[in-house]
């Protein structure tokens, strides 16, 4: 579940009581957008989407795990999916894996690791979520786990992952991202109604939704991730082409958002996608005028934050203001 990182976000949005406590904080160590955004969603959303989170964060930390050899890292991410399977290993296992992972941790983010020791704790939110929600959970992250072994499988004997093509890119972008588009869209559709008739309409555009986030991180981290050993921008493919597809999708983005809301979507769920998509659309002209490296400031935030609950609450264009066109990246 990757997202365009903002800086200093934490309080400007999150509604108090609006999570457990314990659960608003892992969000706060490890994902300073979805820490502003998940509070914003419709009540019977924001415990799943911040556990689903969370689960993903986990396989990621897997994937990422710059101290762990290649191995390590594809037995963890098959390991971890069987505690979620939860094939009668029972609370010790679960606990035997977590003290495994933090004595040897694969990363040395501290909000990351302390997440990993609290995966017997994650997995009880996760079985206490409703059987659908679990189901497109369980499915989705299983599938995405199984890809990202794939890829860490590329790593070659200096340890460095090399994106060769722009077909390596979009399986890339599928495998970490849009697979989270699809489960969140299928979230978002069990339970509501409102947006069965337009559930068609969301799903071709949720792919989409999930590589443009992606690309956008890609760009605007590559200077880290070439130090971590990780190329995502494929070599025989131009920047300016990269960010192009990046635009593109994020125009699919906001047809995914105005879909949401024209089919009578709660407010809240109407506010985490713009949001999400508008700090996105921001940070890809920062990174347009800027370069790598580069993230928006908490009066951006906090700025973009306040025109998409004014257009919300005025009726008014979702993205006045933030035109895709011309955002094109130099080669």
């Amino acid at each position: 579940m990757s997202s365009t990182e903002v800086s200093s976000t934490a309080g400007i949005w999150a509604s108090p009581g609006a999570l457990d406590d314990e659960l608003q904080a892992f969000l706060l160590k490890t994902s300073r957008t979805f820490a502003l955004t998940i509070p914003m969603l419709p009540e019977r959303l924001r415990r799943e989407i911040g556990v689903a989170y969370l689960l993903f964060r986990i396989i990621d930390t897997f994937e990422d795990a710059t101290t762990w050899s290649p191995a390590r890292r594809r037995e963890a991410l098959a390991e971890f999916v069987a505690l979620l399977e939860d094939k009668g290993q029972g609370r010790s296992a679960e606990e035997a894996a977590a003290l495994a992972w933090t004595r040897d941790p694969p990363v040395a983010h501290p909000g990351y690791v302390e997440l990993l020791g609290a995966v017997p704790r994650v997995l009880d939110w996760y079985r206490q979520l409703a059987a659908p929600s679990r189901k497109e959970l369980r499915r989705h992250l299983e599938q995405s786990a199984q890809g990202m072994a794939r890829f860490v499988e590329r790593t070659n004997a200096q340890g460095v992952l090399q994106l060769e093509t722009m077909d390596d890119l979009h399986d890339y972008c599928f495998v970490v991202a849009g697979l989270v588009g699809q489960m969140l869209t299928e979230l978002f559709v069990l339970g509501d109604p409102r947006l069965v008739e337009r559930a068609a309409d969301l799903r071709a555009r949720a792919v989409q939704f999930g590589e443009a986030l992606q690309l956008v991180n890609i760009l605007k981290d590559a200077d880290q991730d070439q130090v971590e050993g990780r190329v995502y921008l494929p070599k025989s493919v131009p920047t300016a082409e990269v960010f192009l597809l990046a635009r593109n999708d994020l125009q699919a983005a906001a047809e995914f958002c105005g879909i949401l809301r024209d089919a009578g979507a709660d407010r809240g769920l109407v506010a985490f996608n713009t949001v999400n998509a508008s700090l996105a659309i921001a940070t890809l002209r920062l990174l347009r005028d800027r370069g790598a490296g580069n993230k928006l400031s908490r009066t951006q935030v906090v700025g973009i934050v306040a025109d998409v609950m004014h257009a919300i609450d005025h009726d008014k264009p979702l993205f006045e203001g933030m035109k895709l066109n011309g955002v094109a990246g130099r080669s």
